[in-house]
């Protein structure tokens, strides 16, 4: 079965390729606004599916595809950190992350293409634990410029492993893609992900 991945992001793509599939990028940009009242759950799982259901109707029908949607969030103290607005938004959320432990949440969506309402929604959460920092070292990491694409405005595979004291969970759901919840999904779809030639969209 083809595979779409309904994101630019090249940490997912990455994600992606290293556990072995072969997919297709079709980015989908949806308006991330949080909704009044919405829990980080239920945001990234929205989000999710919003991505992968507009991406999966710019597609042919014939033949099917599996789209997979995600969207990622930091969560900390009752505020979600998507990705920040300016330099100055990405220094205050480091500061909020500062010495305390988050949640990252991460929605995946799949629908099939030409399948009417063929889809499942689910999310996984992880726990990071940060290192207290210096207002030196959020300078310095704010030079990196690698916090500015990021959910909470660290990446934890670059710069920022050096803040991160432990984690509970998954650790590529912290990168943007829980590739081990995304496998059982495809598994229970009966779709491994098996090799396919790219068709040219990414």
């Amino acid at each position: 079965m083809r595979l779409v991945l309904a994101s630019s992001s090249a940490r997912r793509q990455e994600c992606l390729r290293n556990a072995g599939f072969a997919f297709d990028v079709l980015p989908a940009h949806v308006d991330e606004t949080i909704r009044p009242g919405e829990s980080p759950e239920e945001h990234v799982r929205r989000l999710a599916l919003a991505k992968a259901r507009k991406s999966a109707g710019c597609l042919p029908t014939d033949p099917a595809a599996i789209v997979i949607g995600a969207d990622t969030m930091v969560a900390i103290r009752g505020e979600m950190l998507g990705k920040p607005a300016s330099r100055a938004d990405a220094r205050r959320m480091l500061r909020l992350l500062s010495g305390k432990t988050h949640r990252v949440v991460t929605g995946l969506a799949l629908v099939l293409t030409g399948s009417g309402e063929r889809l499942q929604v689910e999310h996984e959460t992880t726990l990071v634990h940060f290192a207290p920092l210096s207002e030196a070292e959020i300078e310095d990491y704010l030079a990196t410029g690698e916090s500015m694409d990021k959910a909470g405005a660290y990446a934890v595979q670059g710069y920022a492993s050096r803040f991160v004291r432990a984690i509970e969970g998954d650790y590529f759901n912290v990168v943007g893609l829980p590739v081990s919840r995304l496998c059982q999904m495809l598994r229970d779809w009966g779709s491994p992900g098996k090799k396919h030639p790219q068709n040219g969209f990414g």
